[in-house]
């Protein structure tokens, strides 16, 4: 069984339709890519997901690990294992990172004494000890705010990631720690979607397999050599 099964999707935004039937499917432990040009519906495809209420679903099915995600609420989708990094994640005054993640480790499950250990642990490994006392994203760089992120995968650890484009912003250093963190995830058993325009990210965690998303459909698929190519000649590849 997939840990993320999606078919036939279509998704409206306002009067226009975005996703035009889109299909796929996650593995457990594996890391996928789904890239495209700009405007091409890939962070569309993530909000509707996670339950977004300006992204509507007007027809098609999405299943996490044989549940019926859609008639999920966003937390309850949250709650059930889904993950989504946003693109831009926002600032939140008044919310310490630390009590946000705590609150959601809590309705993952986790106890505040569990908790209490691997919070340390998980600032360790994504080189933001200083971080423990800020406000959530409140002054971060984008480089910064994107290492936040990757902390509340490391300390979630969901069935499912929906990373939407975890590279943008962030130096050469963070962009190894960022593959770094994806790889351990993946071998954790959560299924991986790295949301991105080129090959950058994906040179250092080659994915299992790619999807090209194209005029609200999946246009093509294959494996890491399908995104080198695009890396090497664009998207105009995968039109011919």
């Amino acid at each position: 069984m997939a840990a993320l099964e999606v078919r036939d999707l279509h998704v409206r935004v306002g009067d226009k339709l975005i996703l035009r039937g889109v299909d796929f499917a996650l593995e457990a432990g594996k890391v996928h890519a789904l890239m495209g040009p700009n405007g091409s519906g890939k962070s569309t495809l993530a909000l509707a997901l996670a339950g977004h209420p300006e992204y509507q679903v007007v027809r098609g099915q999405a299943f996490l690990e044989g549940q019926d995600l859609l008639g999920l609420l966003p937390h309850e989708r949250a709650r059930a294992g889904l993950f989504v990094a946003f693109q831009h994640p926002p600032e939140v005054e008044g919310v310490k990172l630390r009590e946000f993640l705590r609150l959601a480790c809590s309705e993952r499950g986790k106890g505040f004494c569990e908790f209490q250990k691997a919070f340390p642990q998980a600032l360790r490994r994504l080189r933001m000890e200083e971080f423990k006392g800020r406000e959530l994203n409140v002054g971060f760089s984008g480089g910064e705010k994107k290492r936040a992120e990757l902390l509340a995968l490391y300390m979630l650890r969901p069935k499912v990631a929906l990373l939407d484009e975890p590279d943008s912003g962030v130096d050469v250093d963070a962009l190894r720690l960022i593959a770094e963190v994806i790889t351990e995830m993946a071998a954790f058993g959560t299924a991986i979607l790295i949301i991105t325009h080129y090959p950058r990210l994906l040179e250092h965690v080659p994915p299992d397999e790619v999807f090209v998303l194209l005029d609200g459909k999946i246009s093509d698929r294959g494996g890491p050599e399908l995104a080198w190519k695009i890396g090497e000649m664009g998207f105009e590849v995968v039109r011919r």
